[in-house]
C-alpha cells in the first residue's frame, strides 16, 4: 500500500438490533428459496445502521467475506442507498444459493468447483475468478520450524499435533489432549485455548503432569508460527483455518464439523486426501496413531495439502480488483 492509503479496522454487529429468528427477504436471483430463518430482521433487512457506516466510511469498493452483507448490499443497491462496486469472496470450498445475490460486480473463487457451481446459478463467467480464500501475508514468509519448536519449550525431532478446539463427541480440548497423552507414542501437543482462561488454566495443569509434552496456548496472532512447527492439526473445517493449514502444508485430522459449510470443506479436503476425518475419540486416537507410524502417509498428505495451498490469495483478490476497476 502506498503512503496516502490508509487502513481503518472497525467491528460493528449490524445484527444486534434485528428481531429474533426473523426470515431475510430472498433477492430475485433466490426467489424459489424457501424462508431462511437467521435471526435476520426487516430492520437489519433495511439496513439503517448498516447504511450509516457505509456512509460514514465513503468507500471506493466493497468486499464480502460472507453471504448475509452481501445479501443486505444487494437490497441496499437495488433502492440506490449504495453506488459503489461490491465484490464476494467465498471463505468455503463449496458453495450453496445464498452467496449469489443481484448487483455484485464479481465473486471469488477458492476453486474451479465453487466457480462451476456460480455460473450454474447464473453468475456470468467474466465476473468469476479463481483466488483461493485470502489469508494473512505471513503464510507466505519462510519460518523455521525448529526455530519455533523451541520458542515454545518443545522438542524439534518430535513430531508435534497443533490441537485446535473440541466440539460434539470429543469434548473440550483438554478432555481431547488428555485422552491423547494417555495413548503410547513419542508426540508433543501445542493446544489453543484461544480468548477463555478457564480452558488455558486447565491446559497449564494438565502440562505440568506432562513435563515438555503439553504447550498451551492462548489467543494469538501469529498462528502461522504454531501450524510452522506442527506436523498435524486437528481442527474443524472452517473455511479460514483450513486454508491457513492448506498454505503451511499441514495435513489435518477434522473433527465434529458443522452441518452445511463444514461437512462441505471436510468432504473436500478428504476427496483429495490432504485430511483425515474422526467420528469421537478413539478414532481421533487411531488416525494419529497410524499417521505417526507411516511417516510416508503423514508426507503424502503434506504434499497434497501444500498443493491445495493458496497463500498468495490475497493479492491475487486485490490485483484483480485493481484491474477491473481501472478497465
Amino acid at each position: 500500500m502506498g503512503a496516502d492509503d490508509q487502513v481503518r479496522r472497525g467491528m460493528c454487529d449490524f445484527t444486534a438490533e434485528a428481531g429474533r429468528c426473523s426470515c431475510v427477504r430472498p433477492s430475485a436471483a433466490t426467489a424459489a428459496w424457501p424462508p431462511f430463518c437467521l435471526g435476520l430482521g426487516e430492520q437489519a433487512q433495511d439496513g439503517a445502521r448498516f447504511r450509516r457506516e457505509i456512509a460514514h466510511s465513503s468507500p471506493d469498493l466493497i468486499v464480502c467475506t460472507h453471504f448475509l452483507p452481501a445479501d443486505l448490499l444487494s437490497h441496499l443497491i437495488t433502492v440506490g442507498a449504495v453506488r459503489c462496486p461490491v465484490w464476494v469472496q467465498v471463505t468455503d470450498f463449496d458453495l450453496h444459493r445464498m452467496w449469489v445475490h443481484q448487483h455484485m460486480a464479481g465473486y471469488f473463487a477458492p476453486n474451479e468447483e465453487v466457480a462451476f457451481r456460480l455460473r450454474q446459478h447464473g453468475v456470468p463467467p467474466d465476473r468469476i475468478h479463481v483466488t483461493g480464500i485470502p489469508i494473512m501475508p505471513a503464510f507466505s514468509d519462510h519460518i523455521d520450524k525448529a526455530g519455533c519448536a523451541r520458542e515454545l519449550g518443545l522438542s524439534p525431532n518430535r513430531k508435534t499435533i497443533l490441537l485446535m478446539g473440541g466440539g460434539a463427541g470429543f469434548g473440550t480440548v483438554t478432555q481431547i489432549a488428555e485422552h491423547l497423552l494417555r495413548a503410547p507414542g513419542d508426540f508433543q501437543i501445542i493446544a489453543m485455548a484461544g480468548r477463555d482462561d478457564a480452558v488455558l488454566a486447565s491446559l497449564r495443569e494438565l502440562a505440568a503432569r506432562h513435563p515438555g509434552r503439553l504447550s498451551p496456548q492462548g489467543y494469538t496472532d501469529t498462528i502461522e508460527r504454531l501450524m510452522t512447527c506442527s506436523d498435524l492439526v486437528v481442527t474443524k473445517p472452517g473455511g479460514l483455518t483450513t486454508s491457513e493449514s492448506l498454505a503451511i502444508g499441514l495435513p489435518m485430522v477434522v473433527i465434529a464439523p458443522i452441518p452445511g459449510q463444514e461437512e462441505q470443506n471436510a468432504n473436500f479436503l478428504l476427496e483429495r486426501g490432504a485430511a483425515l476425518k474422526a467420528f469421537d475419540l478413539l478414532t481421533l486416537e487411531y488416525r494419529i496413531g497410524h499417521l505417526l507410524a507411516h511417516p510416508s502417509k503423514l508426507e503424502d498428505m503434506r504434499v497434497k495439502a501444500q498443493a491445495l495451498g493458496n497463500p498468495a490469495a490475497a493479492s491475487r483478490v486485490l490485483a484483480t480488483i485493481l484491474r477491473k476497476t481501472t478497465e
